[in-house]
Formats: C-alpha cells, structure tokens, sequence
C-alpha cells in the first residue's frame, strides 16, 4: 500500500524567534536554514520582511534550498486593496515560491481587536489569498486562534477557513494560537471539518505548547486528516514555545501507525543527524540542551538503576523505545551511589576497558564511588571523571603532567575610562616532559571583557603543556554549573564543566571543594586529562 505525503513546515527563523530571550544574527539564520534543509523539512520560513532589519536581510542573501522557502506576513488591511497594501507588499517582495499569511478566524478576535466587520475579514482574507496566487506564488493561510473560534463560533471560523481555500490557497493551517486546546478535542475538531468537506491534504496544523501538548496535538490533527505540520526545532516559540519538530519527526519515522502510513521528506539516513542539529541550534544560542529531551537529549538514553542496566546488556529494548543511534544520540550508563556491578561494567566497556565479573577491581570502584560522593561528588553525569577514576583503580591511567601549584589573584580597579574593571590573573607549574614549567595568563578576552579566574587558570593550564598542548587546542568549555552541596560553615562547592571538541565529542567532568577556583580547577584538570586518554597514543606518554 502507497503511503500518504506529509509535509513538513519548519518555522523556527520566524515563530521559534519570538522566545523571549532569542534574537538570530542574519548569518545565524541562514546556518540554520541550511541545516534544515539538508534534514530534509519541506518548507522553511524566514521570517517576516519588513518587519526588522535581520528578517530582511536574510531574505536578501537567503541560501538557495530544495525546501520552500516562505516569507510570512499578514493579510491586507480593511480599507485598502491587497495591491496597495504596503505591508503586503513588503512581504511579496521577498520574492520566496511561498507566502504564508495569518488573518484573524475567531469571532471575537475580529470584532473586539481588529475593530472590523466579520464581512470585512472574510474578504481581506479571501482578497490577500488570491494577490498571492495571481502572483504566480504558493500560498498558505495561518487560520490564528482557529480552535478558540470553532468553540465560539464553528461557523464562521470554517467560513474564513473556506473562503482562503476559494481564493486558491495550497493549505490552510489551523492554528492553536492561545496553546490551551487538548488532544482529544484538536482531534474532533479536524475531524468535524474534514466531514464538512475540507480536503484534509490542504489541512495544516500549528500548535504552541501551553499545556505540554503540542505534540500530541499535532498528532491527532494528523490522525484526523490533516497533511501539513508546523513546528520549530527544539520546540522554540513564543510563551511556553510550539510543536517540537525533533520529538515530532522520529516519531513519524519510527513509530506506528505514523512509519507504515506515511511519507515524510526526512529519511533514516538524515534522522542520524537530528541530535547533532539540536545541539547545533542551542550551540547558536548559547543555550545549555535539555538533558531531559525526547530523542535528542543527554539523558533520553540514560539507564542509572542497576536492574535496568543489566537487562539492558542483554537486549537494549527492554528499556529502549527506539535504537538512540537512529536519531545519532548515545545510551548512557550513568555512575552513582546507586549504581550495581551492571551498570559499572556496561559503562568500563563503553570507555574501552575489559573488565571480567567477579574482577575484586569492580567493588574497589563502586566503594571509591560511594565514598566521594559522600563527599560531594556526583558521577550521575560526570561520565569523563567516573572514567578516569576507574582507570586510575585499574591502573591504566597515564600520567601526563603533574601539577606542582598554582595561584589566582583577583584585582579590583579602575580602568583609563574610570570605570571600575575586575581582570584575574592565573599561575601555573606543571610538570611535564621530565621539566617544570611555568604559565602565566589574564582572564581578558579579545573584547577586553574578564572572563573571571576559572578562565584564567584554563588558560594558563593549556598554554605550555610540551607535546600535549596542540591536542587541547580544539578543545573548548560549553557549560559551567556551581552547586552547594551543603549549608552553614560544613558548605561544599561541586563544580561540573562541560568540555565539547572539534570532533563534536562532549564529556562533564567534577570537582568538589570549600574553594568554588579549586573545584573548578579539579573539573577542569579531568577534563583536560579525559581529552588525553582519548587522543594520546599510549607510546607517546611521557612518565613523570
């Protein structure tokens, strides 16, 4: 049996922009676009024209793309012609193949905040529409808060709906503008008009995600018949964001009955990239990934209780619901307290190293575990750190350099401008090679901003490590997170650095200490020393 077209609108450049806190360079949006095209989505959507500087400017040096690429905007204004409206205009003079415009299909929305007739809408609907199409363009209408308005009034709202679809728009997307509808009643609603005769292959669906329900909601619009699914990468968006699309497309890829009835413009071999896409997008917004993120996130792979490690070694779907190399993530086996003789051998295989059941080294490094995180640690996420301990207790962890001592000062002044300035300044010996070195460095960065002590003591680390430095220099720090583990005077400081390389790998690795620099520098020396053990040769270790 041939399978149906689904359609994919990704409108992360336009709708994703609207989360607070979010704001695309011109160069950062045509990154994005390309990525999104080579995933393999069917429209992409640029932004509105007109509306600001970088929205336009990308649509002047878009990229070219399979996709479509759609300028959005809104219908004309009541008073005035669809050609005489320069707002129109503006958004026609993108010159994109498509052109998505939202007009008003409650009510209540008409009357109250547009101020117009329920007549008068219909025809700057109907009017909009047809400019694009007699334009030579496709067109698509945003039905805003449409679920809200078939409540209210299913007349006129599938009236609005009818009179876009008339005029020849390729697809009329309804929307959920508010986020407060439910599955069941999305669901019921497309249902509703794809009886009334609506052709559910010109059917859209947009949600925002108020209630945790985008998806879901999404689904069952497309369970209902409708053909086209707007969403946005990592569900960016505006309030609590919109449908996201990397929980959407592997479950229509992967699961039934959406795999066996579809067709989707994204195929295996591309799905391969969505982690790395996911990451890339909170890359450009230096935004920390969602550890908890379905298919794409840290720990969507991750198995810390004992039972489900073990199974787990015997058949990966006793507790996973797809192979996370489909969507190019990573099972995890994560490291704590908790953790049984499963879990600890499952995660030593992974890092490379052979360990036999039974071996007495196995309960030496679940004791060590134990014990520092009675101190503070944590190797729940740690991963790299809780590789270099076991190593250590296996003793088959090189020594690289030893570091002799080192000193931070902070400094408080005044600058040329008389503006009271801070700048950190690290010292650091270190042995390597059979000889001490000493490194100093700033915390000023090329803007002449302090980058604060930790970034010093980075720096100063990795200026002269003798044959090892040229290895470190793709290396760069993605995420710092302080936490006290303890209250009053018995207070610790965990420090937990995210490291990431030129090869994509990421690792975390922890420090604890009453001194928040040296349980930095403790995360960051592990951190340092994984990237070693992963990169160096064993014969080129020198031993100190």
């Amino acid at each position: 049996m041939s399978k149906e077209r689904l359609y994919l609108y990704d409108t992360t450049l336009r709708d994703g922009q609207q989360t607070q806190g979010v704001q695309f360079s011109t160069a950062e949006k045509v990154q994005i676009a390309q990525a999104l095209d080579a995933l393999g989505v069917d429209y992409i959507e640029g932004g509105w024209p007109g509306a600001n500087p970088t929205d336009s400017a990308f649509f002047d040096t878009a990229p070219k793309t399979r996709a479509r690429l759609t300028a959005f905007g809104m219908t004309k204004r009541a008073g005035r012609s669809a050609e005489n409206d320069d707002v129109l205009a503006a958004v026609m003079n993108a010159g994109t193949r498509a052109v998505c415009l939202v007009g008003k299909s409650h009510d209540y929305h008409v009357t109250d905040a547009l101020g117009i007739s329920l007549e008068e809408n219909v025809e700057n609907v109907r009017a909009s529409v047809a400019h694009i199409v007699a334009q030579g363009r496709e067109a698509l209408f945003d039905a805003e808060h449409f679920f809200d308005g078939y409540k209210d009034n299913p007349a006129y709202a599938m009236q609005v709906c009818q009179a876009a679809l008339e005029a020849g728009a390729r697809w009329v997307v309804l929307c959920d503008t508010n986020g407060g509808a439910l599955p069941a009643e999305v669901g019921r609603i497309v249902s509703d008009l794809v009886a009334a005769g609506f052709p559910g292959d010109r059917l859209g669906i947009h949600t925002h995600n108020d209630t945790e329900n985008a998806v879901a909601c999404s689904l069952a619009a497309v369970d209902a018949g409708a053909r086209q699914i707007q969403g946005t990468l990592n569900g960016l968006g505006e309030r609590c964001g919109n449908a996201n699309l990397t929980a959407l497309i592997p479950t229509l890829l992967l699961k039934e009955p959406y795999a066996s009835a579809f067709e989707i413009g994204v195929n295996r071999d591309a799905l391969t990239g969505l982690t790395r896409i996911s990451r890339m997008l909170d890359d450009i917004l230096n935004r920390v990934p969602s550890k908890q993120a379905a298919y794409v996130g840290a720990s969507a792979f991750a198995h810390k209780a004992g039972l489900h490690a073990s199974a787990i070694l015997k058949d990966p779907s006793t507790y996973e619901h797809v192979d996370p190399a489909t969507v190019g993530n990573a099972r995890i086996i994560p490291m704590s307290n908790q953790a049984g003789q499963s879990n600890l051998r499952k995660r030593l295989t992974e890092a490379g190293l052979q360990v036999e059941p039974g071996d007495p080294a196995l309960g030496r490094i679940l004791e060590r575990i134990k014990a520092r995180e009675a101190e503070g640690y944590s190797y729940d996420t740690a991963q790299a750190s809780f590789e270099l301990l076991a190593r250590d207790e296996l003793g088959q962890l090189p020594q690289f350099f030893e570091v002799k001592r080192y000193k931070v000062t902070v400094e408080r002044r005044k600058n040329k401008y008389n503006q009271m300035v801070s700048l950190s300044e690290a010292v650091v010996v270190v042995k390597v090679d059979g000889e001490k070195k000493l490194s100093v460095s700033e915390s000023m960065d090329e803007n002449g901003s302090d980058r604060g002590p930790v970034n010093a003591l980075a720096k100063a680390l990795a200026k002269d490590l003798g044959q090892y430095s040229p290895i470190l220099d793709d290396m760069h720090l993605v995420d710092f997170k302080v936490r006290i583990t303890q209250g009053g005077t018995e207070a610790v400081t965990r420090v937990i650095i995210d490291s990431e390389d030129g090869q994509g790998r990421r690792w975390s690795t922890v420090g604890v200490s009453a001194n928040i620099v040296d349980a930095s520098f403790e995360a960051l020396l592990d951190a340092i020393q994984w990237k070693l053990v992963r990169d160096c040769s064993p014969q080129s270790v020198v031993a100190e």
